[in-house]
């Protein structure tokens, strides 16, 4: 088993915080924020620079995450799949920011995927969401299928591909 980096190159840092700045305008004091696919939580441990009182939670499937925990990146540490029963039933509609970045591997079921993690939003909340841009189109009717209003995207460049699509989404009030 591999230790977590602990370095965070100057390139991702700047993602980061790009990724924390889109949220920030939209909504500057989240309580609650959990980081899908984190991995050694990179992500969290430098939003936290934005987001000083936010609780910041990692969910990946290897003990990555636990060691991020231990390292106090994130608070709390799930081992799993944001697609788990067992995961969506203790987390259901806890978190006000939930994100799904394009870094994680290629997920067999993007819908069944998208369902769950929005059942971890808290009505109101957000889903923050990057995604290769053949299957922006998809996302997008998902989300308003499942009650969310899109409120903000952009077009990004990564490196691994031309450029990336990022969603933010707001759960509404009323949904399901």
């Amino acid at each position: 088993m591999t230790r977590p980096s602990t370095q965070v190159s100057a390139r991702d840092r700047r993602r980061h915080l790009a990724r924390a700045r889109a949220i920030l305008r939209l909504l500057p004091e989240p309580e609650s924020w959990l980081d899908v696919g984190t991995g050694d939580a990179h992500f969290p441990g430098t939003a936290r620079e934005l987001f000083p009182y936010t609780s910041f939670d990692g969910l990946d499937p290897t003990p990555r995450v636990s060691y991020a925990c231990h390292a106090e990146r994130v608070e709390e540490a799930f081992v799993g799949q944001v697609t788990d029963p067992h995961i969506t039933t203790i987390l259901r509609s806890r978190y006000d920011v939930v994100t799904l970045l394009q870094h994680r591997s290629p997920v067999p079921d993007l819908r069944a995927e998208l369902r769950a993690a929005l059942t971890l939003v808290r009505r109101g909340g957000l889903l923050l969401l990057e995604t290769p841009p053949a299957q922006s189109p998809a996302l997008r009717t998902q989300l308003d299928f499942h009650g969310c209003t899109i409120v903000a995207t952009s077009r990004h460049v990564l490196g691994q591909f031309p450029y990336t699509h990022r969603i933010i989404a707001r759960r509404r009030r009323s949904a399901p």
